[in-house]
């Protein structure tokens, strides 16, 4: 695995968004990886500008995209770095890291979310204190801007799991997550294996825990998510991109960490949905199979009592109950995708996995310019 070489610098301008905090000894360097950023990515860029104390730089790396991102970009002054096809936020991040200096902070944000105006002096104030982490992450706020439900439930349940997580930390975060610059050349940064939005920062944190530093979660460090997720988006990300190559993930390790998605209720949870779900079928044949399926389903709804419990008071008995049934489902297509995931890890002979993929980071090159020409499907925000 290599970085992708084919990047134009387009500007090295300095602006109010690119300088480095005074009086502070860490400086943070904020690398924002944009395919089609459409409006939440101005949103996001509007929030950083927005920061105090600024950030040292701001690193966006347009990655073939089709909507003139890298203009808006360009407009708040940043650092734009243009990719003539889209290699995914893997390949993006990696070459937003290395254009930053090598004893900066750097801070991984996406390019559909907002940041708080504490954010760059939260992060910088926690690795000053905290020498011995290599990286921290946040989390999901509780005010998601899109009002459907599904966008809703999503970021609330993304939340509910963060904030109710173990601080000390099992893997890393893309979406807002900071790590010390030569801990993740060291490392070899993302997993370019991975062409699309998937477990790439998940990846990176198995390998960062495996070499024996630490990772932390921050329950403070908030960002506030834009985007909209409509059914066949939730399910493709989900089931297709996070579950089935996570369950890769899992085999590789040989480990299934008692963290976030992985906890041991969650995996209970899955056991208990399926125990309801065939029980339940078998009572159309014999009523003996009735108790054992009541006592799966009541089990299952008092092992996740505290979330729908938050649900309720967030959003309202009616949301919370769509909220149960939509986790129900959740653990439903979680258990099938870890079962399609086992049968072609091992069918498929995981050749290919490796546990620590290697990466020869080298210097930027000076390179000509060039369009982003590959469009992606994206939810509208507004």
């Amino acid at each position: 695995m290599e970085l992708a070489s084919t990047v134009g610098e387009l500007s090295n301008r300095r602006t109010h968004m690119d300088r480095t905090p005074r009086g502070r000894s860490e400086n943070v360097a904020v690398i924002i990886p944009v395919h089609n950023g459409g409006v939440a990515f101005r949103r996001c860029l509007e929030s950083l500008a927005s920061t105090e104390p600024k950030p040292s730089s701001v690193v966006v790396v347009a990655d073939g995209n089709a909507d003139d991102s890298w203009r808006v970009a360009e407009e708040f002054g940043v650092r734009v770095l243009r990719r003539s096809e889209a290699g995914g936020p893997a390949v993006a991040r990696n070459v937003g890291a290395r254009a930053a200096r090598k004893d900066d902070i750097l801070f991984f944000v996406d390019a559909d979310v907002t940041v708080r105006p504490d954010a760059i002096g939260q992060v910088a104030d926690f690795f000053k204190h905290n020498p011995n982490v290599a990286a921290m992450i946040g989390s999901y706020d509780d005010k998601p801007t899109q009002p459907n439900f599904l966008s809703q439930y999503k970021n609330l349940l993304h939340h509910y799991t963060h904030q109710t997580a173990q601080e000390e930390a099992s893997t890393f975060w893309g979406a807002c997550g900071a790590i010390r610059s030569e801990v993740f050349h060291a490392m070899g940064g993302f997993d370019e294996s991975y062409p699309r939005p998937s477990i790439e920062d998940v990846e990176l944190g198995y390998r960062i825990k495996q070499r024996g530093h630490q990772i932390r979660l921050s329950k403070t460090l908030l960002v506030t998510h834009l985007k909209c997720w409509r059914i066949h988006s939730l399910l493709k990300a989900d089931f297709f991109q996070r579950a089935l190559p996570w369950t890769k993930l899992i085999h590789r390790d040989r480990k299934c960490i008692n963290d976030l998605n992985l906890k041991h209720s969650a995996r209970m949870s899955v056991l208990l949905t399926y125990g309801a779900l065939i029980t339940t079928l078998a009572s159309l044949w014999s009523s003996k199979f009735l108790p054992v399926a009541a006592f799966c389903t009541i089990a299952l709804l008092l092992l996740n009592a505290p979330l729908y419990r938050f649900f309720q008071n967030k959003r309202g008995p009616w949301f919370a109950l769509r909220g149960i049934l939509w986790h129900v489902f959740y653990y439903f297509y979680s258990g099938l995708a870890f079962m399609v995931g086992t049968i072609s890890y091992w069918l498929g002979g995981h050749s290919k996995v490796t546990s620590t993929p290697p990466m020869n980071a080298r210097p930027l090159p000076d390179s000509p310019l060039f369009e982003g020409l590959s469009s992606k499907e994206k939810c509208n925000t507004a």
